[in-house]
């Protein structure tokens, strides 16, 4: 199954989605270059966990310029050589800051991602995976990574709602909704097998993928 005409693929959704294995998975399967957020490399992430108000801005800015570098290196290089798939839309980074920074720290936040985000090239196709958040409580404590094990059931909650909110009014690209319940590309191979077929069918600037239980 051919996905040539996908040259940018970014795969998007809340912590324990599944998005850095679909976007391996991915990668492989058309022969592409894989772009990720790299979160443990954020010194700030594992103390945003322990104190989310003392560290949400330098974690949210780390991201940020990281991610921005990327990107930029992306636009720069030859895109069209052998394909990119990414696990992360940097357009959801204000996602992120507006649920964790106060009105000060969200001010500047703003004017320095004016600066960085219109550098980001535009994704051919983003994958957006949705899920319960018992089944992201699931996920999380099943990965193991030890910071992120206190993580509430609250604040998966509101970070699901926001990327529903986001992806609702998204319209930068064309863009596939996947409800993974019952779904589980990670370890079920004629799932992906499922996943590749919807997506070489895309023809919509907005479709839906789902499997009944």
């Amino acid at each position: 199954m051919s996905l040539d005409r996908y040259r940018y693929l970014v795969v998007e959704g809340p912590i324990g989605a599944g998005k850095t294995s679909l976007t391996h998975k991915l990668a492989e399967r058309m022969g592409a270059e894989t772009l990720l957020e790299n979160a443990a490399d954020n010194p700030f992430l594992p103390r945003f966990y322990q104190e989310p108000r003392r560290y949400a801005l330098p974690t949210q800015l780390h991201f940020l310029f990281d991610r921005a570098r990327q990107l930029r290196d992306l636009a720069q290089g030859d895109l069209f050589r052998a394909g990119t798939v990414s696990d992360f839309l940097i357009d959801k980074d204000m996602l992120f800051a507006r649920m964790n920074l106060d009105d000060d720290e969200f001010e500047l936040y703003q004017k320095v991602y004016a600066d960085l985000a219109p550098q980001a090239p535009t994704p051919d196709l983003v994958i957006y995976l949705q899920a319960p958040v018992d089944a992201l409580q699931e996920r999380v404590k099943r990965r193991g990574i030890e910071f992120e094990q206190g993580m509430d059931a609250g604040y998966l909650q509101r970070l699901a709602n926001s990327y529903s909110e986001f992806f609702h009014r998204y319209e930068a690209a064309p863009l596939l909704i996947v409800n993974t319940t019952n779904l589980n590309f990670a370890e079920n191979a004629a799932d992906f097998e499922l996943l590749l077929e919807r997506v070489e069918k895309m023809r919509g600037p907005r479709e839906f993928f789902s499997r009944a239980a």
